[in-house]
């Protein structure tokens, strides 16, 4: 039978953190009139996190079931495909194991997709929950850790623009999903088997491309939560390093098949521009300033990207 909304959490040795976000739905308000589900997609944890759903499972809410699956194949892309393919909500919002919503989000997402039927995507708004001080000018890379702060008005993300939301909060409607996100990705997120990211961005494309809008709903809010571990520098690198690895990939969705051939050198060539002029601005900065190393990182993963892709391919075929 079809609910509202399915609340789908994909995790990964989650067990700590997930109590959190349950938690913080048990207390959603607004929802009288709403039916939803919570839906958590374990993706072989080894730290017990069955066990810590089951508990749950049995002090929870009455008209909202909770339910659990596993995930065999690793990677954040697969685990959002086993959502997808579980749910029973004609929507379907993603929550990390680490991004804790708002007593509304629930029905603020109900109530947004209601009003914008051709909203085939939502993104939430994310602020930061940070366990240490981040370095200075940090907002210059926020959005690498899916901070997505863009005001208090709803927002459409126009093609044009070059800018989508994080999966951490993304609202989705099912059968677009379904029909327009192959179940093969080329992302498959970051595992031990790969350290690319922006798997998320690869679905959101393919529904913005076959000409469903994309939104930023404010009313959505939700609180990331950072550990120091990814504030570090050698933390930070690694993310704005993965997330320019597969850039590449992520620029080819933006263009028609027949113009990738002829766009892609001078795309690589403006890449290669941009991350040498930079490099001269600031080379002498690079090993005091955290987030200046880290833009010049992902202006270099950036012009490795196609290169770095091909060879992933070369290598798995």
């Amino acid at each position: 039978m079809a609910v509202d909304l399915t609340v789908a959490i994909p995790t990964y040795n989650g067990a700590t953190r997930l109590p959190i976000v349950l938690e913080k739905l048990k207390q959603q308000t607004g929802t009288g009139l709403m039916s939803w589900e919570v839906l958590v997609v374990d993706n072989n944890s080894t730290d017990g996190l069955d066990l810590v759903v089951h508990r749950m499972q049995g002090d929870w809410l009455p008209d909202v079931p909770l339910r659990y699956c596993n995930e065999p194949q690793q990677g954040a892309a697969f685990a959002r495909l086993r959502a997808v393919q579980e749910a029973r909500g004609l929507l379907i919002g993603f929550l990390d194991d680490d991004t804790i919503p708002a007593v509304n989000w629930v029905q603020a997402a109900c109530l947004f997709a209601k009003k914008y039927p051709r909203a085939g995507a939502i993104g939430s708004q994310i602020h930061g929950d940070y366990e240490v001080e981040p370095p200075p000018n940090f907002e210059r890379i926020a959005s690498f850790l899916a901070i997505t702060e863009r005001g208090t008005e709803p927002q459409r993300y126009e093609p044009q623009l070059k800018m989508l939301p994080p999966s951490a909060g993304l609202v989705v409607r099912r059968a677009v999903w379904r029909e327009h996100v192959p179940t093969r990705p080329v992302l498959s997120g970051r595992s031990p088997t790969s350290m690319l990211n922006s798997e998320d961005l690869e679905a959101i494309m393919h529904i913005q491309n076959a000409g469903w809008e994309i939104w930023y709903n404010p009313a959505m809010e939700l609180f990331h939560q950072i550990p120091a571990r990814r504030l570090s520098r050698e933390g930070l690198l690694f993310i704005v390093r993965s997330t320019g690895l597969a850039r590449h990939h992520i620029r080819m969705l933006r263009l028609k098949p027949w113009q990738r051939p002829l766009l892609f050198p001078l795309g690589w060539l403006n890449d290669l521009r941009k991350a040498g002029k930079f490099f001269w601005q600031h080379r002498d900065r690079f090993a005091t300033d955290t987030v200046l190393a880290c833009q010049m990182e992902f202006l270099r993963s950036s012009v490795i990207s196609p290169f770095y892709l091909w060879w992933q391919r070369w290598k798995n075929r």
